[in-house]
């Protein structure tokens, strides 16, 4: 047995883990095994990796090793999390994945998208999402949220520059692969954002369920 992977995307402020919740609470109430689980971290050790590359500090860090502690979290949590729900059968719901690296990585760093498709190779295997939801909504839209929640971590301190790159790499993954990206206007009201998520439901309760 075979579970589902979904991962959720999208720059800050877009509704991700408010939507994580609401879509795993649909699922539960037709019977399914969900698991919630974020990145990066998700396991003790790959928590601790990302309060390194969330909280701000006096030194500025190297793109190439945020990178690194990227996928060295995701690995852990492939290994301890990831992998073993999917093998008894649960859908595992991801708050961010590999597609966050290419587009922060990869299109806010600048950093060469076929390094980042080596790691992905490494670590992943041929592990990828079956679906994949990308939260969109305009720079200051998101940001604006973001602010209202309070503290900033090291990410959401970046320029509206490295923004925009963020979201133009989303788009153009999603753009990509139609088959496995759904794209929700995050700039709605919560209640459309949430009818958009019911009208996918049966298809995904119909690849569950086999």
């Amino acid at each position: 047995m075979t579970g589902l992977f979904i991962t959720l995307e999208g720059p800050e402020g877009a509704g991700k883990s408010t939507n994580r919740e609401y879509l795993a609470e649909r699922l539960r109430a037709e019977g399914i095994e969900v698991l919630l689980t974020r990145e990066p971290g998700g396991t003790p050790l790959a928590e601790r990796i990302r309060e390194v590359l969330l909280t701000p500090g006096d030194e500025q860090m190297n793109p190439d090793t945020e990178l690194l502690l990227v996928f060295a979290a995701r690995a852990q949590h492939l290994a301890e999390v990831i992998r073993p729900a999917l093998a008894r059968g649960a859908v595992v719901i991801c708050d961010r994945f590999t597609d966050s690296t290419y587009a922060y990585q990869g299109g806010g760093r600048g950093l060469s998208l076929e390094r980042i498709a080596t790691l992905e190779a490494f670590v992943q295997g041929d592990l990828r999402p079956d679906l994949t939801l990308v939260f969109d909504l305009p720079v200051e839209v998101g940001m604006a949220r973001a602010t209202a929640r309070g503290r900033l971590d090291r990410f959401e301190l970046e320029t509206r520059v490295f923004f925009e790159a963020v979201r133009s790499a989303f788009l153009t993954r999603a753009e990509a692969d139609p088959a496995r990206y759904h794209l929700l206007d995050a700039a709605q009201p919560l209640t459309q954002v949430q009818q958009s998520i019911d009208a996918l439901l049966p298809k995904l309760l119909e690849r569950v369920r086999g």
